[in-house]
């Protein structure tokens, strides 16, 4: 079972917003904020549910701008998201 990661750039004050959607679609996925300042997020995703994510997401660009970018260079200090870069595979 693999893990997809989703990095969106967004406007900070809708991070709250989209962290809450995906906590309501219990495990669909998890919001993580990759870069503070840049308001980047990153939505991880176990790849079953991939499909269901991206219907989310699509549903959300109706209502706000939602960017996909790159994996920010450097991840700050999240403990989490740096398990997870240096697990390999």
């Amino acid at each position: 079972m693999g893990l997809q990661a989703i990095y969106l750039k967004v406007k900070p004050e809708d991070i709250a917003y989209i962290k809450f959607i995906f906590e309501s679609y219990d495990g669909v996925g998890i919001i993580r904020t990759a870069d503070r300042k840049k308001a980047i997020i990153v939505l991880l995703v176990v790849d079953s549910l991939l499909p269901t994510a991206r219907q989310i997401l699509e549903s959300l660009e109706r209502d706000m701008p939602l960017e996909e970018t790159a994996k920010p260079v450097d991840m700050g200090e999240d403990w989490f998201m740096r398990e997870l870069s240096s697990e390999p595979g």
